[in-house]
Parts: C-alpha cells; structure tokens; sequence
C-alpha cells in the first residue's frame, strides 16, 4: 500500500497550481484543504455549477503519491454508488422513449426478463418486482448489509450472480413496502436496460446518456491497480481497507462508474430540471425521478431526496468517497475523493460547500468555465 503520509504543505502547494479551469476562492479551497489535512485525503476533485454554468473546478493533492502526480479536474475517481442516478437516467430516458414503464414486472412470463434468471416457477413476491421498486428500493430484500450479494460470489458474471440470488436469497418483504438500500437491485436494472435496449450496459448509457451531455471520459473501471485505466487517480485504503479487492467491474449499474469532476458536473446540469441548459429527461421523467416513494420520503428514483427540493447521491467504497449535489436555488456540485474513512468524514463531506454556495458575497467568475464563454 502507497504511504498517505505525505507532508501537507505538498498538498496545499499542489492545490494552488491552477488548471486551465481553476481559479482562487479562498473560502472554498481553505474549507477543502482544512478538510483533506483533518481526514488525510490524498487527492480530491470539486466542480460547482450555478444556473447551468460552470463556476468553480478545481483538483487538490495527488492522484498517486508515490509519483506525485497532481489530482485535476480531468483526474478519473471511482465514484461508487452514484453511478445509481445514472442508472437511473439511463431507465428514465428508455422510459421517454416509450420502450419501458416504470410499473412493468421484472421477473416471470410477462416479466420484461422473462425466465431468463434462476429456476421457474418463480415466488410470488418476485413476480410483483417492478421497475420503479427496483429504482426506489422497495423490491423487498437483498440489502446492502453483510449478505449483500454484490459482495459475494466475485467470480460469477452478473448474470450467474442473478441466477444465484434470485433462488438462494428469497424476499424478506413485499415489494413496495420496505425500503431496503439494495446495490443488487440496481444490478438488475443494469440487465433491464441491456434488454430493452439491446446493447451492453455501458454503451447504451454512453450512446443515450453520457454523449449528449457531452461526456467523452466516462467509463466502468477496472478492479486491480494494474487495471487503473488512463488518468484514473490510485485509491488509498485507511484503517487496514483494501481498495483493490471487489469485482467492480460487475458492479457496473451500481457502483461500476469512473468519472471526472467537470463530466458529473456536465451531467448533472442536463438532469436537474433548471431551464438552462436543455435536460437530457423530459419534465414527466424529472418529476418522477425526484418524487419520493411512499416507504421512504427521503429518497426517490436513483436519488436521495427532502422536502426543500435538493437531490443528491452520495458514493462509498475502500478507497474511494464521492458526493453529488442538486439544490433548489441553482447549484449543483460533485465532491470526489481517493479515500475514505469513518462516518464523520461523510458529514464533513456533504456539508463541505455549502457555505459557498448559500453566501451571496461569493464572487463566482460571470464567465462560464465549461465554454470560456
């Protein structure tokens, strides 16, 4: 394992080399620093948007320590679980193309995976699965917790690990009742959108999702360090974490994504329901994406959700914690990081900007970062 014992006057010297689309706020990068220094981040990556303009991107620290490499806005980082809104995007935009409903049954006969998966006849809660459960959470089971499938089994496919859970892991709940976090159910959403489409996973959300955002770098990462993929940053495990030890490729639809600051930032100002610029999903498709379901009132559609109108997503893996943020007032910004650690550092995380973006007196630049317009 990289030493993240690296003095950080470094890391502050690093912050302050600008890219081409950085600039000095001191009340955001002093906040940021702060934060790194307390929690012993290697690298991170910030990138804030404001009426659908880029206003504030910046790289801090290293993508890899033992190179000193410098982490900038380009930097790839894991982002974990918030490769779920992209999912869930990505069902949404089949749902506008009026080949999908969010109310189909996934499982049996008239199911849109039919038989496909483990051993008819199925159970009957398994028959009642729905789209929208899936993406809210309430099929009803397979949590994320110690039994959690995508956790087990690393040699099996997507596919097999389906088989296998579907007739090994039964419903404990009737599906729309419970909320129960579930990485699995996203992996099977994964499945529905390569059904539907009839392309791969990755290339059908490349093809409708990540191309008319403008999105070029986006990609499901690899497992290994050997399989860091170009400008991906190294991932540093604290308290004996391992980064490098899950399948991650398998998580794909749930957790498989890599992504730069400045992309999430340009997907998510063409999903946020502002009118500029142009959303990707029609208004139907927005509402339903952050209307929360009746077994949960804080999260909705592949995103958490509260009553004063903001979005967001956070990500966690070994290695690796990412935060993406809608609010009502106009902004929304991406938070990624090369490491994590305990559950204060989540909270510290997520309030991270907030001061930023709620001061008036912040002076954001009136030109657009992502056209230099």
């Amino acid at each position: 394992m990289r030493s993240l014992l690296i003095p950080f006057c470094l890391l502050i010297g690093v912050a302050q080399r600008l890219t081409a689309t950085a600039q000095n706020l001191p009340a955001i990068d002093n906040t940021v620093t702060t934060f790194m220094k307390q929690y012993h981040v290697p690298g991170m990556a910030i990138a804030i948007t404001h009426h659908g303009k880029l206003v504030y991107a910046k790289g801090y620290g290293y993508a890899d320590t033992l190179q000193q490499s410098t982490a900038t806005t380009n930097s790839l980082f894991r982002i974990a679980s918030v490769s779920k809104c992209i999912t869930a995007t990505a069902i949404l935009t089949l749902v506008d193309a009026k080949k999908l409903s969010l109310d189909a049954t996934v499982f049996g006969k008239k199911g849109i995976l039919g038989t496909t998966y483990g051993q008819p006849p199925y159970a009957e809660n398994l028959r009642k699965i729905t789209v929208r459960q899936l993406l809210q959470h309430t099929a009803g089971g397979w949590t994320n917790n110690g039994t959690d499938p995508m956790f087990s089994h690393p040699a099996m496919s997507a596919d097999e690990l389906i088989s296998w859970t579907i007739t090994h892991q039964p419903l404990q709940n009737t599906p729309g009742t419970v909320y129960a976090y579930s990485n699995f159910g996203y992996c099977i959403l994964g499945r529905i959108i390569e059904k539907v489409s009839g392309m791969p996973y990755e290339a059908y959300v490349k093809k409708a999702v990540l191309q008319p955002c403008g999105i070029t770098t986006m990609q499901i990462g690899g497992n290994t360090l050997a399989q860091r993929k170009p400008n991906e940053v190294v991932y540093y495990g604290q308290h004996g974490e391992q980064p490098y030890i899950y399948n991650i490729t398998r998580m794909d639809a749930h957790g498989g994504w890599i992504a730069s600051a400045t992309d999430l930032a340009r997907l998510l100002v063409h999903v946020d329901g502002f009118p500029a610029p142009s959303d990707i999903l029609t208004g139907t498709a927005i509402t339903a994406m952050s209307t929360a379901s009746t077994a949960n009132p804080g999260y909705a559609l592949g995103w958490a959700v509260n009553p004063y109108h903001n979005w967001w997503h956070s990500g966690s893996l070994p290695g690796t914690a990412s935060e993406i943020i809608r609010s009502h007032h106009g902004f929304t910004w991406v938070m990624l990081c090369n490491t994590r650690t305990d559950s204060s550092f989540f909270n510290d995380l997520d309030g991270l900007l907030w001061e930023a973006v709620n001061d008036p007196n912040t002076p954001w630049p009136a030109v657009d970062l992502f056209t230099g317009k």
